[in-house]
């Protein structure tokens, strides 16, 4: 095994092409140079240089050294910021789960500007629902997500920052007679079928509108389960049954699909991001990007609410 130190000291012989000035650009005196470079050689089993008393030059071993042990110094130079870029946060990978219903907020502009402003972070996406990025954080595959809950029902044993608070609203077939109405009453819709997500992806928010039923003397009639938003939304379109969706969702438009904005305290949802304590510095670089997000849009917020 060559030391770096011994390539060092060649590549220095090698470019001045005189022991005494390679000897001064390492700060050393000759003759230890001279006896460091035999000693390559005899490592190598073979001579690196052609030596007169007037010149020193390369043999065809000393040449087919030189590039690859340049690009070997080269590449050991970048070796400290690389160490101290990653340690900062400014290098890495970041695995990134996300449920459905955050696509369609105000995640895909701020992904667009973390892959801007940190090109030297991988940013690897997953649509994963909540029971399945659990799985992954515990297998060490996932560094952190976005998921939905009901408030406060955060996962145990995690860091969170809610990105998002909003009422479930009601997806219902524009065929559904209370579709001409503008606004609904619960006790209007609660025997409507109803569409839902399995309790495993999302068990707060599946107990909340259980919740939401018990507290109006109601039982839901669940006629059907799927697990992705979308797909709810189709089922709905296609008249299936009544499903309640996250507002954000209302952006998602379906032929046949209305959505209602339903009275008496309809069931809320959270949308958090969520990291492991101990998550590597890349990972704390992309909190602090969702952080620096989410306080600009309570500027611009606040700036809309004012001119109002």
């Amino acid at each position: 095994m060559i030391e770096l130190r011994s390539l060092r000291q060649f590549v220095a012989v090698a470019e001045e092409l005189h022991f005494g000035r390679a000897a001064e650009r390492l700060h050393m005196t000759q003759p230890p140079l001279t006896m460091a470079i035999r000693k390559l050689e005899a490592e190598l089993g073979a001579a690196l240089f052609e030596r007169t008393s007037r010149s020193v030059a390369l043999t065809p071993a000393g040449a087919a050294l030189l590039a690859p042990a340049q690009r070997l110094i080269a590449e050991s130079l970048a070796l400290a910021p690389l160490v101290q870029a990653a340690a900062q946060g400014q290098r890495g990978r970041v695995r990134l789960g996300f449920v459905s219903t955050v696509g369609y907020g105000e995640l895909p502009r701020w992904l667009r500007a973390f892959r801007e402003q940190h090109a030297e972070i991988e940013l690897s996406l997953r649509e994963a629902t909540l029971d399945v990025q659990l799985r992954e954080f515990a297998a060490g595959d996932l560094d952190a997500g976005f998921i939905i809950h009901a408030p406060g029902a955060l996962p145990a044993g995690f860091e969170a920052l809610t990105v998002a608070r909003e009422p479930l609203v009601l997806a219902m077939s524009a065929e559904e007679p209370l579709a001409a109405r503008q606004r609904l009453a619960a006790k209007q819709v609660l025997a409507l079928p109803l569409v839902i997500f399995p309790r495993e992806i999302a068990p707060s928010l599946f107990d909340a509108v259980l919740a939401f039923y018990r507290d109006h003397g109601a039982t839901p009639r669940i006629v059907q389960e799927a697990i992705q938003m979308q797909t709810i939304v189709n089922l709905v379109s296609a008249d299936i049954g009544v499903a309640w969706v996250p507002e954000g969702l209302m952006g998602l438009q379906r032929s046949g699909v209305v959505y209602k904005r339903v009275r008496d305290a309809a069931p809320v949802c959270e949308t958090s991001l969520i990291w492991r304590p101990d998550a590597a510095p890349a990972v704390q670089r992309f909190v602090a990007h969702a952080k620096s997000q989410l306080r600009s849009q309570e500027q611009v917020s606040k700036v809309s609410r004012r001119a109002r």
